[in-house]
């Protein structure tokens, strides 16, 4: 009896359920991922040769823009659970006898821009969607002797997050007596180690200088 021969197929691979995975992987990243938020006010930063990136987490962010105006900024943590930025609102709110609600305790932990207003007027910069009525109300944390709300952001976000380094991004045209006052305040709450954003400029490097 002869036999059966059967008939030879080339292999075949479906890459369909591998695409499928890509793209539902990718849509999972998009919507869970945290953007950068933009800064509220434009900071030219001066230059320097340091190559220390900056960090992640853990951070609360001094800015001094080029008008003398104070912001304020501090991440959520390493871990989105932590939610520190409420936390932080929430002491500023019991020291100043406002109560903020879930759902602007929730959106000020979302947007994770920079405090640049006075707390007093946190619910109603919270509450505009209007940006040039934001940008209005952006008149900068108060620093003076009779109300110094940035030394309140900075007390409440080390109560609240031990671990927070301080950093300082200044203007590289801010007037220095501004830069005085912001450090004396954090060396007054005990802040006496931070670190200075700087754009990275090449270090130049001269045939004497190999010389040597």
């Amino acid at each position: 009896m002869p036999k059966i021969k059967l008939g030879h197929k080339s292999p075949r691979i479906d890459m369909t359920p591998m695409v499928d995975l890509f793209t539902l992987l990718l849509t999972f990243f998009i919507l869970t991922a945290t953007f950068r938020p933009q800064e509220s006010a434009p900071v030219d930063t001066p230059f320097s040769v340091s190559e220390k990136p900056m960090m992640d987490a853990n951070v609360m962010t001094v800015l001094i823009a080029k008008d003398n105006r104070i912001f304020f900024n501090v991440d959520n943590g390493p871990d989105t659970i932590l939610k520190f930025r409420p936390k932080i609102l929430t002491e500023m709110g019991k020291r100043y006898n406002i109560e903020f609600t879930e759902d602007e305790l929730r959106l000020f932990e979302k947007t994770g821009t920079a405090v640049g207003v006075p707390i007093q007027d946190m619910k109603k910069y919270l509450a505009s969607k209007d940006s040039d009525e934001k940008i209005a109300l952006e008149k900068g944390v108060p620093i003076d002797s009779t109300d110094n709300q940035l030394a309140l952001w900075i007390l409440f976000t080390r109560q609240v997050n031990p671990a927070a380094d301080a950093m300082i991004k200044g203007d590289a045209d801010v007037e220095f007596p501004v830069v005085r006052k912001v450090l004396d305040i954090l060396q007054d709450k005990n802040v006496n180690r931070f670190n200075l954003i700087t754009n990275l400029r090449a270090a130049e490097v001269t045939e004497e200088q190999i010389a040597e």
